[in-house]
């Protein structure tokens, strides 16, 4: 059965907003919305709502919200916690039924918080609203089409022009330190959900809906408690039979458990069970933050995934063994080399490579070489690999330039995904990792990180089948816990 989507474009793509408590200050909240909106290109009519009117940000403020006229598809709300109730109600007073909720001050905040959280619930279902939040840093959806960002999060994502990610955490810290990663590493994030309180609105509801966009081609969770066990499942594995979501459970220690129990009241879990509830949802799950970030510069590149079966291809033995350690701690399979790749590597190679899988050049090859090895992938083993790993060290005597050229030509045209990865001193690093990346070669510093990410790569294919075909793993019913 279909899973049943909200229909959350007034919070991802609305064509009209109010800010209440909008303001020019940029540090204020109010100053911040603003600017992001600016600063996002977003396009719709935007109407400020401060006591003292004027103009905010080139647009005529409004003094209340029963003067918003005609009501608009969002209120994004940014005032004092104690105002809030009020400013809800004079919104659905005014037609306006979709409403964003930044400032915290409710179920988290105590016995007055939580007898505001009962009010909001209660004046949201007499009067028909859905409410996004509270207590979160807001949405940016970088839609090509129709950019939009309501969030005070200090910067935004590089945005793509197809098969973005999307992050949806359960904390805002979080949701800005991967906008920072993103930018400095090139990673197509195009959509971050700051869950909050979820009133409303949780994971699942985000990832069904943003599951269904286009312009999204895999998703990145961060969760510490989910309130819909069934419910989660059902979205997650319908999202992921088509794309794939990745996600780093907070809470997986005791020490942990305690941290998110203080931080969103999660229930204490442990590796093996947040193993299984993650394998039955059809999620790749990941243990870290980093290899969080890995997973979204391996699928950003490769959204569908790649196969096990992993060629190595390097000039150096050390790293070259290390990569392959790396690959098979990850499940990948490396293989030997086919026959008729083999003979032509013997014969044009010098007599101290090694031609075998890894495949060492010796740290003296140059483009030539490369070249060889890489044709001779393609030509003769591209039925035998899923994906191919490049290992490049840049020794004194070699001019790395003229190689990345070449790969990067090669590479553009390739049968197989390939990732690449340089190590040690690398004088034209920026410029060559922009070659490489500009080719549709993901590049990494460090050749167990890439290992990383291809093993990620590798485990989505079989959780898409199990998705779509409906087959829960062994392992979910050996250990039906606490997730």
């Amino acid at each position: 059965m279909a899973m049943s989507v909200r229909d959350l474009t007034p919070f991802f793509a609305p064509r009209s907003l109010a800010v209440v408590g909008a303001g020019e200050r940029a540090s204020s909240s109010g100053g911040a919305i603003m600017q992001m909106l600016r600063r996002a290109g977003y396009g719709g009519r935007v109407v400020p709502v401060n006591p003292r009117g004027g103009e905010i940000f080139g647009y005529q403020a409004v003094t209340s919200i029963a003067a918003v006229d005609p009501p608009v598809d969002l209120a994004v709300i940014v005032i004092r916690p104690d105002a809030i109730l009020d400013a809800v109600k004079e919104s659905a007073d005014r037609g306006i039924r979709n409403l964003l909720i930044l400032p915290g001050g409710f179920a988290e905040a105590g016995p007055p918080g939580i007898a505001r959280n009962e009010a909001l619930l209660k004046l949201a279902a007499e009067r028909g609203l859905t409410i996004a939040g509270p207590n979160c840093a807001g949405i940016v959806h970088l839609d090509p089409k129709w950019r939009f960002a309501a969030t005070f999060l200090r910067d935004l994502p590089p945005g793509a022009n197809a098969n973005g990610l999307a992050f949806i955490s359960q904390s805002g810290a979080l949701a800005e330190e991967v906008i920072d990663k993103a930018n400095a590493r090139g990673l197509p994030l195009a959509s971050v959900v700051s869950v909050g309180n979820a009133v409303h609105l949780g994971v699942e509801d985000y990832l069904a809906w943003l599951g269904e966009r286009p312009e999204i081609g895999a998703a990145l969770l961060y969760v510490e408690s989910i309130e819909d066990h069934e419910r989660f499942r059902s979205v997650a594995r319908q999202v992921a039979a088509h794309k794939p979501v990745i996600a780093l459970f907070g809470g997986r220690t005791a020490i942990g458990a305690r941290a998110a129990a203080a931080h969103t009241g999660a229930v204490a879990n442990d590796d093996a069970a947040i193993d299984a509830f993650c394998a039955s949802c059809g999620i790749v799950r990941v243990e870290s933050l980093r290899r969080l970030l890995v997973a979204a510069k391996a699928f950003g590149r490769f959204p569908q995934g790649v196969g096990k079966r992993t060629l190595i291809l390097s000039n150096s033995g050390g790293p070259g063994v290390i990569c392959a350690d790396r690959a098979a701690l990850e499940g990948l399979e490396l293989g030997p080399l086919p026959k008729a790749m083999a003979d032509v590597l013997r014969q044009q190679l010098p007599a101290e490579a090694s031609v075998a899988n890894p495949i060492d050049l010796l740290a003296d090859a140059r483009e030539d070489r490369f070249a060889l090895a890489f044709e001779a992938a393609m030509a003769h083993a591209a039925k035998d690999y899923d994906q191919v790993l490049m290992i490049h060290v840049v020794p004194f005597m070699v001019d790395a330039g003229p190689v990345i050229g070449r790969l990067a030509q090669l590479a553009a045209g390739a049968l197989l995904p390939v990732m690449h990865s340089m190590m040690g001193t690398l004088p034209d690093k920026a410029e060559w990792f922009a070659t490489m990346e500009r080719a549709g070669v993901p590049m990494f510093n460090d050749v167990e990180e890439m290992a990383e990410a291809a093993g990620l790569l590798g485990r989505y294919p079989a959780l898409r089948e199990n998705a779509r075909n409906g087959v829960l793993p062994t392992a979910f019913f050996r250990d039906r816990r606490r997730v």
